[in-house]
């Protein structure tokens, strides 16, 4: 089967928001736009496309990422329907909310582009900030949307300032709105100095006219701050510029381009989705701006046998297989999909491939592209596309597919780390059975959900980004998996750390008859974070002795053999399982180095469990040394309220142990930041309801850790049965 669209035809980008921006609203747009759905759902109606599953479309909200295949002619082109001038979308809905933050995350990896919608009476927005976070992070290039211009309080210049403010400088108004709330009409392209309308069923007729006249010399000048903007970006373009020669239209889109793929330049465009005003022109943007697989570096990664190795691909259908597993989901009627990106190569059902991640050969049964929920059987997927796999078995998130014979293993997707537990408890002995199951496959799915048992009480403990993000696992256990369980109250998911640098060593000898047990080591454990600034200037022969995962390093410094390099890895293995259990409270210790410098070993009793036990021992001595500490998640919360109620919010932050960082005035409300300990924000939101007659807002995200006060510490230890240390008094 050949290739439908060529590869230069192709964009693949996501819509990214702050709850409740219009995200969805948006992406139900561009569907009916583009012909893939007869009838625009709306959010209220809980009849979206892209929001199929049955939480999201009774709370109103997005829950998981959807994907959507689509194609696209540019909207005055006299021929729409000439396949030669068709665009092929992939496009990612993904949520706005904070506690499912790793679906953007996730996207983002496998996107080449992004669309980020803005709400046009609220600005930027915490969630828009971490969304733009994660672009950064990935070098994706984007477009803002500021919608809902028709709401009121919208305000397109103070939308604009926020973004300037908040997110980046290099963003740059291509369009302007004609009016503004109930005046809302229609946009000016400053590109093309031409205004658009939008009438007929759901603003499907478009069409161009003459700028009115009381907006041309607002129109001008915003147009001479664009001009200004693009031409910086080309020399020839920018002398002829200052030299008196206006730019070709052409020209101006061209350079644009350049810099919008570049992240150089951020185009700003405007419009309200509700009122079916400005989104065909979104699509144009994405096409003219955005790029296409072709426009971006070759994809890299490292030889799955020799990590050192730098791998690379080209987007290329000639090329050998790459392909990265960005998202698993539960089907119902086909089992698990395995979604998936195509960096190079192709992929046909029915093949066999290698899972660089596993080491396993893999037949792939099925390959269908997507609809949200609705699923198209296809037959084979080229370099660039993004489809979903039926029937690979042993395969998780961030777990790349690729050639048998030329093997590549992609970077990985790191994610947040929970912030909130609670513990669940099968109703029934029918329920626990299905618990088990229920629970392994919501895991699987979501990489920031996490199930583990308390050793002490047997319980079971399942953790995510806050309380919502528990709210819906529950509930899909319920609806999906038929498991009925009694929940118990959220807790914050403490950590630990050390704060000094200490040593210790522990010697292992057991004599039970016979062959006995030695193992002999000498530790030194450090804070991470000191060890990483001094390692910078580390000779490679140096580093090749140190192993570095996610909040653990492991540092080899044995001279002369003194403990042989096959119980090297138990030593390693032992200090992780120590950490695992902390000494403060017991919590999991993290961001801790622990350094293997000296000891010694016994021809005959030495083995892998001695030198295990000897290093799970010294660990617990040094960690007495170091200064251990709790540690607690510090929120990143904004608080929107009327001005009046400012005082009374920022008191009871302040005796929440929280701290205001500043504030700011935006469409009618002052915007409130602080950073507050998740441990005092539970319930909270109801507590801001009413001391503000239900007038203000919070929103709220995981910021970073810190170590918490002596007097909460003695509280914390209190309830988890550890007598208090001179230290919490």
């Amino acid at each position: 089967m050949a290739r439908e669209f060529p590869i230069d035809r192709m964009r693949n980008f996501g819509i990214v928001a702050h709850v409740d921006a219009g995200k969805t609203t948006t992406s139900e747009r561009v569907l009916f736009y583009t012909g893939m759905s007869h009838k625009i759902g709306e959010v209220h109606d809980g009849a979206t496309v892209t929001d199929w599953m049955e939480q999201e479309r009774e709370r109103g909200i997005t829950i998981t990422a959807a994907a959507i295949s689509c194609n696209w002619s540019k909207t005055m082109e006299t021929d729409r329907k000439d396949k030669s001038k068709m665009y092929n979308f992939n496009i990612i809905d993904t949520p706005g909310h904070i506690d499912f933050t790793a679906e953007v995350k996730r996207s983002m990896r496998v996107l080449d582009g992004a669309v980020v919608v803005f709400d046009g009476a609220a600005g930027v927005e915490p969630q828009t900030e971490t969304n733009w976070g994660y672009a950064d992070e990935a070098n994706v290039p984007r477009l803002c949307f500021i919608n809902k211009m028709d709401k009121l309080g919208a305000d397109f210049d103070a939308s604009v300032k926020s973004i300037h403010d908040r997110l980046s400088k290099k963003a740059v108004r291509i369009q302007i709105p004609i009016g503004a709330e109930d005046t809302m009409k229609g946009v000016i392209d400053l590109i093309t100095m031409k205004a658009y309308r939008f009438g007929g069923e759901m603003g499907m007729d478009v069409t161009e006219e003459e700028i009115p006249a009381e907006l041309l010399e607002e129109a001008k000048k915003w147009r001479a701050e664009m001009i200004e903007a693009i031409v910086a970006h080309d020399d020839v373009l920018m002398e002829a510029f200052f030299g008196g020669a206006e730019p070709s239209v052409e020209d101006l889109k061209k350079t644009l381009r350049k810099a919008v793929i570049a992240n150089e330049i951020f185009p700003i465009l405007t419009g309200t989705a509700l009122r079916n005003i400005g989104v065909q022109l979104v699509l144009d943007a994405v096409v003219d701006y955005l790029p296409s697989p072709l426009d971006l570096p070759d994809t890299t990664g490292t030889d799955p046998d020799d990590e050192t190795k730098v791998v690379t691909r080209k987007p290329d259908d000639a090329e050998p297989l790459s392909a990265l597993v960005f998202k698993l989901q539960d089907d119902k009627f086909v089992g698990q999909l395995a979604f998936f990106r195509v960096y190079s190569g192709t992929l046909k059902s029915g093949s066999y491939i290698l899972n660089a991640s596993t080491g396993n050969k893999e037949r792939v049964g099925r390959i269908v592209r997507l609809m949200a929920d609705k699923r198209t059987e296809i037959e084979e997927v080229y370099a660039g596309e993004i489809a979903a796999a039926v029937g690979i078995k042993e395969v998780k998130t961030s777990h790349t597919l690729c050639d048998e014979k030329q093997p590549i293993a992609l970077e990985q997707i790191t994610f947040p780390e929970p912030v909130v537990a609670v513990r669940v408890e099968p109703k029934t002995k029918n329920d626990q059975e299905k618990m088990g199951v229920a629970l392994k496959r919501l895991s699987d799915e979501d990489p920031t959900f996490k199930v583990s048992t308390d050793e002490e009480t047997a319980e079971t403990i399942i953790a995510g980004m806050g309380e919502l993000h528990l709210d819906i696992i529950v509930d899909r256990m319920k609806r999906e998996f038929g498991v009925e369980a009694n929940i118990g109250a959220p807790q914050v998911a403490y950590r630990e750390t050390i704060q000094n640098a200490a040593e210790a060593e522990y010697k292992y000898v057991k004599q039970s008859g016979g062959r006995g047990q030695y193992g002999h080591v000498k530790i030194r454990i450090k804070p991470l974070e000191a060890l990483a600034k001094n390692a910078e200037g580390e000779d490679e022969k140096v580093a090749k002795n140190i192993t570095r995962e996610d909040h653990f390093e492991f540092v080899n410094n044995i001279k002369g053999g003194v403990v042989p390099g096959e119980y090297i890895p138990a030593v390693a293995k032992g200090a992780k399982e120590a950490m695992a259990r902390g000494f403060v409270a017991g919590y999991k210790m993290e961001d801790i180095s622990v350094e293997l410098f000296d000891g010694s070993y016994h021809d005959v009793d030495s083995s892998e469990i001695a030198f295990r036990l000897a290093a799970i021992n010294a660990f617990k001595e040094a960690a007495k040394k170091a200064n251990a500490v709790i540690l607690e998640p510090i929120m990143k919360v904004e608080v929107r309220t009327p001005e009046q109620y400012m005082g009374d919010i920022n008191g009871s932050i302040a005796s929440k142990r929280g701290q205001v960082e500043g504030t700011e005035e935006l469409g009618g409300k002052t915007i409130i930041r602080a950073k507050v300990p998740l441990s005092e924000l539970f319930g909270y939101t109801n507590t801001l309801r009413s001391m503000t007659q239900g007038r203000a807002s919070m929103t709220m995200e995981f910021d970073h850790y810190e170590a918490v006060p002596p007097n909460v510490s003695a509280e914390i230890k209190k309830t988890r049965g550890v007598r208090a240390t001179e230290d919490d008094e």
